[in-house]
């Protein structure tokens, strides 16, 4: 934590210097969820959602659809549209699903508000950065090369890596290994309550960005907040 005595004045003359010091003494690391925190992917999963669910003759409402954040594509798959597909189909419905949803964000991937600054500023702070989606690895190099990411995130796990999907801890776990830190070194940037239970039960600090769930559904978070540019380098080091 930073010393309560403020009165010379060097945070606010040298901010980045100072913070730059402090976290490569520290060594701490930010892991990012990806859709709904980096990217503001949510209109487009829904719509690819529609049109899988509609070429096998079903529906899939935005409710259901809401509910199911944070969750793996064959978690999802199950929970709309019922427990019995064999593996392969499982597979199938899954690849189909996610071509969709990159066909819809190619050329033109949604970043959320303030995304790329804040990346960019903490890795200026001498953060280490981590993406953590449950997502394909196919969706998040589209993301990150679309996005141009590459230079500021060192560390990415997607949904292949893992073998249980959030709530379980395994992807945050598995991230801040990559980041070559301890889960209780890193801070989860999450926009699910299901992504923050993960991140907690790993051990990271958690923040929760509103959007694709109210304030009171992320009470379970370290902090709260409404948009990306609230989070600074100030924030983070106070959390750890």
């Amino acid at each position: 934590m930073r010393p309560a005595n403020r009165a010379n004045g060097s945070i606010m003359q040298q901010p980045w210097v100072e913070t730059t010091e402090r976290f490569t003494r520290r060594e701490a690391g930010v892991i990012f969820d990806m859709d709904g925190v980096l990217v503001d992917s949510q209109t487009a999963h829904l719509e690819s959602w529609k049109q899988l669910a509609a070429e096998i003759g079903r529906t899939v409402t935005e409710e259901q659809f809401r509910a199911t954040f944070g969750r793996t594509s064959r978690d999802i798959i199950v929970s709309l549209f019922g427990p019995r597909h064999s593996d392969a189909d499982l597979r199938r419905l899954d690849e189909r699903k996610e071509f969709l949803y990159r066909e819809l964000i190619r050329g033109r991937v949604p970043a959320m508000p303030g995304a790329i600054e804040l990346v960019r500023s903490i890795h200026a702070a001498g953060l280490r950065i981590a993406a953590g989606s449950s997502g394909p690895a196919e969706n998040v190099r589209l993301v990150m090369d679309e996005l141009g990411l590459h230079a500021w995130v060192s560390a990415c796990v997607t949904g292949q890596d893992v073998t249980r999907g959030k709530p379980d801890p395994q992807v945050f776990v598995l991230a801040a290994q990559r980041l070559g830190l301890s889960p209780r070194r890193c801070v989860v940037v999450e926009d699910a309550p299901v992504g923050i239970e993960a991140g907690r039960r790993a051990g990271c600090r958690t923040i929760g960005l509103c959007g694709t769930h109210g304030r009171d559904g992320l009470t379970a978070a370290d902090a709260v907040v409404e948009r990306l540019s609230q989070i600074t380098a100030e924030m983070l080091e106070g959390l750890l």
